[in-house]
């Protein structure tokens, strides 16, 4: 038997030939993505949180009211064709400033996770390149910022800034990268004495080049679970802060404004409190369920 003639079984079952099969690479993306995609719970989470961006996107759009537009009359109505949520207790459209609070909340977790990220990275690449008394030093800030209460911490950040968004950014941002700056040094500390990173260096690549091209890329994978996992603490963070009278406060709309609201009327006009409340609800438990998702997918040893 000729070996152009042997026919081989692909991961997704489709037959491929001795030639095909030769042709044929998999990536270690094209095998997350596969291990993913075969994963029904982390699929429909992300079917979820892509018809939720897009509803973020262009909801307040096809409602057809304005998120401000105040009109008495019209306090407190039931769901109905023209105000398909409902009305609050001033009479705006509560599926306008629905999606156009998780656009907020959804902003400010992108926002705090982006500088988590970038900045843990950065920090625990130079911590665990240079060691020594660089680490050292680094380490023991760490130790010190990550002691005092993070929730004092952002209530004295916002008492100082106010309740804008940039203070809010600036409030939820202050310590959270330091548990990324741990992970990153215990990473880096690992792949610092690879080969190709040795053979870098040895032809004159500077410190941060190496940190930037060699090390902190093969961290993507860690990365990528930090970064699921944070965007729905960073929401939830967000829901908390504002329902306590500590965030983002009116006219600034986000969903933990609207469960504040809607607390307010949930005896009589329950619907208030109810929608915000799911979608928060939604949000959240889709990003967790991704998240465990690329955790399996992600991890080799769950290959099969």
């Amino acid at each position: 038997m000729e070996l152009t003639k042997i026919s081989f079984k692909k991961y997704n079952g489709k037959r491929l030939n001795a030639e095909e099969l030769s042709g044929y690479s998999a990536t270690y993306w094209k095998d997350v993505w596969r291990r993913l995609m075969v994963n029904p719970t982390a699929m429909l989470s992300l079917a979820a949180l892509v018809i939720i961006i897009i509803l973020v996107i262009i909801g307040p759009l096809i409602s057809g009211h304005d998120i401000s537009s105040i009109n008495p009359r019209r306090a407190n109505l039931n769901p109905s064709l023209e105000n398909w949520f409902g009305t609050d207790n001033l009479g705006r459209d509560l599926f306008t400033r629905v999606w156009y609070g998780a656009r907020a909340s959804i902003i400010v977790a992108l926002v705090c996770t982006l500088i988590q990220t970038v900045t843990g990275c950065l920090y625990g690449g130079v911590m665990a390149y240079f060691g020594g008394w660089v680490d050292e030093v680094l380490m023991r800030i760490i130790e010190v910022m990550t002691s005092m209460p993070t929730l004092l911490i952002t209530i004295l950040t916002m008492m100082v800034l106010g309740n804008g968004m940039v203070a809010l950014l600036v409030a939820m941002s202050v310590t959270s990268w330091c548990g990324t700056a741990r992970l990153i040094r215990g990473q880096v500390m690992q792949l610092r004495e690879a080969e190709y990173v040795l053979a870098a260096v040895a032809l004159g690549a500077s410190p941060f080049w190496v940190i930037l091209k060699h090390l902190i890329p093969n961290t993507f994978g860690l990365l990528m679970l930090t970064i699921a996992t944070s965007i729905p603490d960073y929401i939830f963070t967000e829901a908390g802060l504002s329902f306590l009278g500590i965030g983002l406060q009116p006219p600034n709309t986000s969903l933990g404004v609207l469960i504040s609201i809607g607390q307010q009327t949930m005896d009589f006009f329950p619907i208030q409190l109810l929608v915000p409340g799911l979608i928060l609800c939604t949000i959240v438990l889709a990003f967790n369920l991704l998240g465990d998702g690329l955790r399996d997918a992600l991890d080799p040893r769950m290959r099969q």
